[in-house]
């Protein structure tokens, strides 16, 4: 008899009081009894076992999934070599890390990965799959225990005795099960791979089938060499998996901010595939004027190169938003700056700015998918963007598109991996989203509906980023809505200054606003001021009530403002700094026929 330690086979394991959760059910896990066609080892030549065990290659570890390859393992061997097997794997394994050393003291903690019988051992409770090993009152340290696990050497009961039922089962009514069932024979092997433990596989045979002997210890020696390396190669895949997938959730907004007229929703969903994860992003800012910048990109390849180029794309596209530039010049700005990338990263990018006072969206696609528009009463169309060139390609410039939508509507912006297939073609697909978009209500489209609907392959191979923004109706109470937002033509003439503060008065009185009256009719008399002096007298004035307040006064003007550094004896020159000592924060940006300035401040608590 050779040493093991300790885990239970799958005959006696389920007394042994684990904790819950099983990926499959018993019944589902038992394999029928020998087929036809496949010979049992003990009728083959030292040849034929050589071939058999030689096929294994090519049967177990078909993946980089750990999960599974221990259940190709089980598989492999029932009913040719053992009529049940039982693989288990160190908790420590299967969170990635490394695998432990037998230092013949302690157990280490063990969860059943993968259970295979044939029928005639039906009636054996083996551990549930995903439960793991808990001692209690009733189970003891067996022999795969004490060898297998804390000397790394197998165990061999040729032909158990009645006393050896109690030693390879954790409790009495496993070994009662044991013997019930007609198990005669017992074999454990560990798992080793590199010099370290990764745990233990055990076999077992019944009824009419011949005792393990040592030439069968020797081929299971063997084959749970070479299954331990493939169980080892799918842990250090699922370790620099997980640190990908952690480094894209970190480079990704943690929340979305409160957007005036508008709510978000955003989510990510990582491929289940192998190198499914990398460069997928997605953005969401507040922008002067009460606007809201929405962001969806995909970098072209997946691993750690694909998560830093998007990290990278994404901080110029937030720095580029900041200045309040328009979707179109970001694309143009965004295609330089990919194309300064040491690595040469090609990636799409679609870029939505909606704005409260009008509900319209402002978009700029470069070689992104369309988004889907929902207008609220059933009808769903893409919407028409021109389509730039990829980022990183060298064709600019971009053009853009402005979309008016209703009250409710909802925008979905994606990137391909919630249409892309492997077997049908993207018009195909997308005709396909459009459908189950249209089949969604309301809420369920909000809260991720489409990934679930998403007329993709049932086992998704690529990451998926999906934003859905919808327009808030008039009766939505949100912190911000449209009707906390003023707009107003000013006269092209020097009394523009009064009738801006007028106006600005009498809403801040509406908003009971009163103590912030002084500030702003200076800052809006400045701002005014300029539009009169230096952009060919003001256009419209717009006043926002969000989390702050912000005040906005366009003009034609081709020139943004900027501080001057204006000497004592200057008559001018100082109403920038009055409003940069005043406000929050202020800016300027351009726009199609000029520029918009700005000023926020915060709200009286």
């Amino acid at each position: 008899m050779n040493g093991g330690k300790g885990r239970r086979r799958l005959a006696a394991r389920a007394s042994a009081g684990r904790g819950a959760g099983s990926h499959r059910t018993a019944a589902a896990r038992r394999r029928l009894g020998r087929t036809g066609g496949e010979v049992p080892l003990d009728r083959l030549t030292t040849r034929g076992r050589l071939a058999w065990l030689n096929s294994a290659g090519s049967r177990i570890g078909t993946s980089l999934d750990l999960e599974r390859t221990a259940q190709e393992l089980a598989e492999f061997t029932v009913p040719g070599f053992a009529d049940g097997a039982a693989v288990d794997i160190l908790e420590s394994v299967l969170r990635g890390e490394e695998g432990s050393r037998w230092t013949g003291t302690g157990i280490p903690l063990m969860r059943a990965i993968a259970v295979c019988a044939v029928e005639a051992l039906s009636s054996l409770e083996p551990t549930p799959v995903g439960e793991t090993f808990v001692r209690t009152e009733k189970a003891h340290e067996t022999l795969l225990h004490r060898y297998c696990l804390r000397q790394g050497r197998p165990v061999l009961v040729s032909r158990m005795r009645n006393d050896d039922f109690i030693k390879v089962a954790p409790t009495e009514s496993a070994a009662a099960k044991m013997r019930a069932a007609g198990v005669h024979s017992y074999l454990a092997v560990p798992l080793i791979a590199r010099g370290l433990l990764l745990g233990s596989v055990d076999f077992v045979r019944g009824p009419g089938t011949p005792p393990f002997s040592t030439t069968d210890l020797a081929l299971a020696e063997q084959l749970a060499s070479q299954a331990a390396v493939y169980i080892d190669n799918a842990r250090l895949y699922g370790r620099e998996r997980e640190h990908v997938v952690s480094l894209q959730r970190t480079l990704l907004p943690r929340a979305t901010p409160v957007t005036p007229g508008l709510r978000v929703q955003a989510e990510y969903a990582p491929s289940t595939g192998h190198h499914g994860v990398g460069g997928d992003w997605y953005d969401v800012m507040a922008l002067p004027g009460g606007r809201t910048a929405l962001m969806v990109g995909d970098v072209m390849g997946h691993g750690l190169p694909a998560a830093a180029t998007m990290g990278r794309l994404r901080a110029v596209a937030r720095t580029l938003m900041t200045l309040d530039m328009s979707p179109e010049r970001v694309l143009a700005r965004l295609d330089l700056a990919t194309r300064d990338l040491e690595d040469e990263q090609v990636a799409t990018f679609l870029c939505a700015v909606f704005d409260p006072a009008d509900s319209t969206y402002t978009l700029a696609s470069a070689g992104h998918l369309p988004p889907l528009l929902l207008d609220g009463q059933g009808s769903a169309e893409f919407v028409d963007v021109p389509v730039g060139a990829p980022l990183g390609a060298g064709v600019i410039p971009y053009d853009r598109i402005r979309l008016e939508v209703p009250a409710g509507a909802h925008l979905v912006m994606y990137t391909d991996g919630l249409v892309k297939s492997r077997h049908q073609d993207v018009d195909h697909q997308l005709h396909g989203l459009r459908s189950a978009a249209r089949g969604l209500s309301p809420e369920a489209l909000e809260s991720g509906g489409l990934f679930e609907r998403a007329p993709a392959d049932a086992a998704r191979f690529d990451e998926v980023v999906l934003l859905v923004a919808t327009t808030a109706p008039a009766a939505d109470d949100a912190p911000a809505t449209p009707a906390d937002l003023r707009e107003w033509p000013l006269p092209q003439e020097g009394r523009a200054a009064s009738v801006a503060r007028g106006l600005v008065t009498d809403q801040l009185a509406v908003w009971d606003l009163t103590e912030l009256a002084d500030v702003f009719e200076l800052v809006v008399s400045e701002l005014v001021g300029n539009a009169l002096r230096y952009g060919n007298g003001p256009g419209r004035l717009r006043l926002l009530r969000g989390d702050r307040l912000i005040v906005e006064v366009s003009d034609t003007g081709p020139d943004l403002p900027q501080i001057q550094h204006a000497d004592l004896g200057d008559e001018g020159g100082r109403g920038l700094q009055l409003i940069n000592m005043l406000c929050r924060r202020w800016g300027s940006s351009r726009t199609a026929t000029g520029k918009v300035v700005w000023a926020e401040h915060d709200l009286p608590h």
